[in-house]
């Protein structure tokens, strides 16, 4: 039977009941709600004073059970509705990650009369209440239930250290710039602790009042108390806070606390200003706290494994090292100078991530060259570990797909969570390609003007301004490339849009071969890559066969589209054997090294989950590490740039 052309054309496509029955004539089959409007009660923050101090004290006395209890009283102005809130996105964090499932056991009185509170459903960190008549103050009562193994979080209090952060105590009231918020806290603490932070207070018996401050300022200054606890004077107001397990860790070396005076000394001369009245850097040497390296204006928190003195030149110290170096330049780079849109009026308001390639990418090119410079790194460190990272980065096959500025997002798309496919997904790769970035930046400048300038001149002129000056100075991208263009005229628009904006092939690595080097690859490790992999107990060969394999044979990392991905292997999955014997580490890159004729695959039996699999691995390309090579006679610019200038 010959069909019409439209009827065959409906046939063929198998569109043809889509196209004869209307949507509309499905509608009495289906219910359909209408939506209502979304109202958000909470006001939005203003610039206007807040109607008294507030007086929060905290007992930090339960270390066994690790509990805060909070007590917190609020003058209030005027009786009805008000709303209360705990901080949400957290500066430094770049992210949601107020700890909200943490607080418990909240109960607000006015007059010693109980309040009922509701949670606004939109927003679970804010807290509705109404005012009675003639009440000019609340209390609020509660606990935060601090993580007591680390599957809850990170442990931020044991027996022997805490680690308070303010955001976790304390509740604030919408409607106001928290820098409008006076607040005046007390803290008890374990008997014969002592205490560290930015803020400054009288001490009582075991407990410390703290000076009244704006709550913004309070969130920005946290606490390190312990038991072993040892200050340290490193001039220029600066203090090093050290805590520790153990006592025997607080010893150090006088030529050690050199190298972190000079670490103070060399900022000075790099920026050619200090930002904060007084700094002091809060140091944990543990393995039973959490890790964390967080920045703030006046402080930054910093956990080191064992050992950092005491095995200073062994790999695991060696990599610690790089930590304060990075978190003081955070002071100019991230807390005074900050992007504009990650600036918020209050702890609520959500902040946008686009322009960490300044704040983390030139903190982490700064914390490199400080530490190089300070003698916290050696130069050849420095290399080494600049090499490390360039070859790392480019196994980050993602960037053919998402081009850096998305990687920004990150901390709110993954929140740190491990990835499968990371060299696929990619991850924050605005720290260390944020790095390699701004070492080609310093090359072109010191080419285009002959060796007598350097990104060194954008740092006094963009982070350099205003000296003495804590508050906050907020920048877009406009301004980098025009304080830029009066270092050093460019297509510095261009140059972002290459590197930050589109995908690209590889990292950026001008700042090599313009600064008198060349990326290579050897067959042994170097200073950092050797550091790296003793501290963390694997085998790095991501750049080349495209696996890390830790020393147990657990696989860590497969790199996307690389032999090992190509063979089937899987992060999670155990290498059991390796060409017929029980995996080692010296097996694995023995035979990778045999692989080179190219003439025998290596074979290997993996499992995975309750799966056994026998794989051959065809790969010839030998064990890959890699190392900068000198080009050249003479000084470069990379050799200038890590140079001390004190």
């Amino acid at each position: 039977m010959i069909r019409s052309l439209a009827a065959a054309l409906c046939l063929s496509t198998g569109l043809a009941t889509a196209i004869v029955t209307p949507l509309h004539a499905q509608d009495a089959l289906r219910s359909k709600p209408t939506a209502l409007p979304v109202n958000d009660a909470t006001p939005a923050p203003r610039d206007t004073p807040y109607p008294g101090t507030i007086r929060l004290e905290v007992d930090a006395t339960d270390t066994t059970q690790r509990i805060y209890r909070v007590k917190e009283t609020i003058p209030v102005a005027q009786a009805g509705r008000m709303t209360l809130l705990m901080p949400e996105w957290l500066p430094g964090n770049h992210a949601p990650r107020g700890q909200i499932e943490k607080l418990a056991g909240l109960t607000i009185t006015a007059n010693g009369q109980p309040i009922e509170w509701v949670r606004d459903p939109l927003d679970v960190y804010a807290f509705t209440i109404d005012v009675p008549q003639g009440a000019t103050e609340i209390v609020a009562s509660f606990q935060f239930l601090s993580a007591t193994q680390p599957n809850q979080g990170r442990v931020v209090m044991t027996p022997k250290m805490l680690n308070l952060q303010w955001e976790q105590v304390s509740l604030y009231p919408a409607g106001y710039y928290t820098r409008q918020i006076p607040v005046q806290a007390t803290v008890t603490y374990p008997a014969g602790w002592q205490a560290a932070t930015a803020l400054r207070g009288t001490k009582t018996g075991d407990s410390v009042a703290y000076e009244t401050i704006d709550y913004e300022a309070l969130q920005d200054s946290p606490v390190f108390a312990g038991r072993y606890f040892k200050p340290v004077d490193l001039g220029h107001d600066v203090t090093l806070n050290i805590v520790a397990d153990d006592a025997d860790e607080l010893a150090y070396k006088p030529e050690q606390i050199a190298k972190h005076k000079k670490l103070v000394d060399e900022a000075g001369a790099l920026f050619g200003a200090y930002h904060f009245n007084h700094y002091d850097f809060l140091l944990a040497i543990t393995d039973e706290m959490g890790g964390i390296g967080l920045e703030h204006q006046r402080s930054s928190e910093n956990q080191v494994e064992p050992g950092y003195f005491k095995d200073w030149d062994s790999g695991k110290a060696l990599l610690d090292r790089n930590l304060l170096p990075h978190e003081f330049t955070h002071s100019w780079d991230g807390k005074f100078r900050r992007p504009d849109l990650l600036w918020t009026p209050d702890f609520r308001t959500p902040m946008q991530d686009n322009l960490l390639w300044v704040y983390e990418g030139q903190t982490q090119f700064w914390g490199y060259v400080l530490g190089a410079r300070s003698g916290m790194f050696t130069k050849q460190e420095t290399l080494d570990a600049y090499a490390n990272i360039a070859a790392r980065l480019d196994t980050a096959v993602g960037r053919q797909w998402r081009p850096l500025e998305d990687t920004t997002h990150d901390p709110i798309i993954s929140a740190r969570r491990p990835k499968g496919w990371s060299s696929w997904q990619r991850s924050e790769d605005y720290y260390n390609e944020g790095l390699m970035m701004w070492l080609e930046a310093d090359a072109i400048i010191s080419k285009a003007t002959r060796g007598r300038k350097g990104l060194d001149d954008f740092a006094k002129a963009f982070f350099g301004i205003k000296p003495g000056d804590w508050g906050q100075v907020v920048y877009n991208r406009d301004d980098i490339i025009a304080t830029l263009n009066g270092i050093a005229p460019y297509d510095w628009a261009g140059f972002f849009q290459k590197y930050v904006d589109r995908p690209t092939g590889e990292t950026p690595k001008g700042g090599f071969f313009m600064g008198g080097y060349k990326l290579v690859y050897t067959e042994e490790p170097n200073s950092f890559t050797k550091a790296a992999e003793t501290a963390g107990k694997y085998v790095d060969q991501g750049s080349g066969i495209g696996a890390i394999v830790k020393n147990d044979g657990d696989i860590s990392s497969v790199i996307w589209d690389s032999a090992a991905f190509k063979a089937g292997l899987v992060v999670g999955a155990k290498i059991l054997a390796v060409n017929g014997n029980e995996f080692s580490p010296e097996d694995w890159k023995a035979a990778i090294t045999a692989a080179k004729d190219g003439k025998t695959p290596i074979q290997i039996i993996v499992k995975q989950d309750k799966y056994y699999r026998t794989l051959s691995l065809a790969y010839s390309g030998g064990l890959r590490y890699p190392r900068l090579e000198k080009t050249g006679e003479g000084e470069g610019s990379l050799d200038r740039l890590l140079k001390p200038r004190t």
